[in-house]
This record gives structure tokens, sequence and C-alpha cells, in this order.
């Protein structure tokens, strides 16, 4: 499902601050963040569909994206993680290719999209959910962010949470350095679940419960699902960026940091 929180153009020091859980099955092989063949892409793969969840180019563009909730999927979508890619891999702004994307997105199943720019402090939001509404494009503002399972900034439990948490911390940081390795043990590692009467109300109780946390953690018929990685994107104003991930590879917590100038 995916929880992201996200700080745009509202620090002196960092225009861009990205903490981003991936959930998925423990199974699902998975290559974690490094530079794509060509170089120009870094990011996490997933192996079977070839796509990514989160990834950024050398030349300051990011996408990412989460999975919307609901009851029913279509087995037949085209894959959610192309489109951080087509973003990518295109000259196009974040405004362009996500007006150009309402003309496809009811190809996809449900899907929450970040698209950024950060040389031209440019970012969109796009989203084809609910169903049978127009698809949502949105300019995202300057502020802190969270992105669930639902619209940008929706009050899900989980989402508040992390928000509150987020800004707690960065009002002890100030305007100085952000310490990412502490913010992601506190703030993505947190397992407390919900209050069962705040939950959405769209998928069974016990699923909704069990992904009520910001670390998803269960136990399924088709084997172990939550979260198994945890990634930071961070850009400095002078351009300095650095992409912090955790992660599980053959259930060992393993940990990397990439850096990188745009």
């Amino acid at each position: 499902m995916c929880i992201s929180v996200f700080m745009w153009q509202a620090h002196p020091l960092y225009p861009f601050l990205l903490l981003h859980n991936r959930d998925e099955y423990h199974n699902r092989p998975t290559k974690p963040v490094g530079w794509w063949e060509g170089g120009m892409i870094l990011g996490g793969k997933d192996e079977i569909a070839g796509g990514t969840w989160l990834a950024c180019s050398r030349d300051g563009k990011v996408a990412f994206l989460t999975n919307v909730l609901e009851l029913h999927t279509l087995p037949e979508a085209k894959s959610r993680g192309d489109l951080p890619i087509r973003f990518l891999e295109s000259e196009k702004s974040p405004r362009a290719f996500a007006e150009e994307l309402v003309k496809a997105a009811h190809l996809y199943n449900g899907f929450n999209l970040i698209l950024a720019d950060l040389p031209s402090k440019s970012m969109f939001y796009v989203s084809n959910r609910p169903k049978g509404e127009a698809v949502s494009l949105q300019e995202v503002h300057p502020g802190i962010h969270v992105l669930s399972n639902a619209k940008l900034n929706s009050p899900w439990p989980k989402a508040l949470r992390l928000e509150k948490k987020f800004k707690m911390l960065l009002d002890r940081y100030g305007e100085g350095e952000i310490y990412v390795k502490e913010m992601v043990e506190k703030l993505m590692k947190d397992t407390v679940k919900a209050d069962e009467s705040k939950l959405p109300n769209i998928c069974s109780l016990d699923w909704e419960f069990n992904l009520s946390s910001i670390f998803v953690q269960v136990d399924t018929p088709l084997g172990r699902y939550g979260t198994r990685s945890t990634a930071a994107l961070t850009v400095k104003a002078n351009g300095e960026a650095s992409f912090y991930e955790i992660y599980l590879e053959r259930n060992i917590w393993k940990e990397q940091t990439l850096n990188f100038h745009i």
C-alpha cells in the first residue's frame, strides 16, 4: 500500500525531503535502490512488472506513488510502476505529463502519483480515484504533505499520526541539519494501529486494521506482507542529494546511502 510524508519548498536548507515506506509481499522479487541502466535514473525496481514506486533523476526530477485502497482491482490493468519511469524518461514538465496522463488514467488500478521537477520548483499530484469521477490533477503547494492510500492529505489515522510526529521532529531540528536516519527510525518504524472505529471501511475490518500502522507487518495466505523498504530522499538548496534506504533482502535488513548532485 505504501505511505509517504514529504516537505516541499518549506525549509531554508532542504527544498525537498521525502520519507517513504513501501508495502508489498516479501516474496515479490525486488531490486534495492540503485542506478538503472544508462545511469540517469536512481530507484528501486519491481522485478516482476519492471517499474518502481519511487525514483529520481540526475537532472532533478522525482516521482513516487502509492496504491489506492479499494475492494476490487482489475487484473488486466497496466502496471502503475511504469508511471514514475515514464515521467523521468520524458522531457515533459510535471504539469504537461500529468495532463497527458489524464487521458490514459482509466487503464490503471487506483493510484496516487506525485511528479516533481526541483530546478523549476514544480510539483503535481494525479489520482484516478474515486472511480466514476474525473481524474484529480492539482499543483502541490509548498508545505508538509502526507500521501497514504486515499487522496493527498486525506485524514486517515496513520497519515495524521505520521504528519504530527514529522512536524514535532522538524521543530526540534529547527532550520538546520535534519538527521534522516533518526527520522526513519522514529517515524517510519511505527507499528501502532488505528482505533477500529476510525478505519475507512472499504475492505474487511481485519485487513484495514492490519494496514492501519505506518509500518505494516501481517501474515496472509499468500505469504508475509508489509513494509519491506523505507527510503529517505533529501535534496539541499545547493543541489546535494542523498538517497538513503533500509530494505529487506532474504529476511535480513540492510541499509545503504547513495549520494549525487543535481
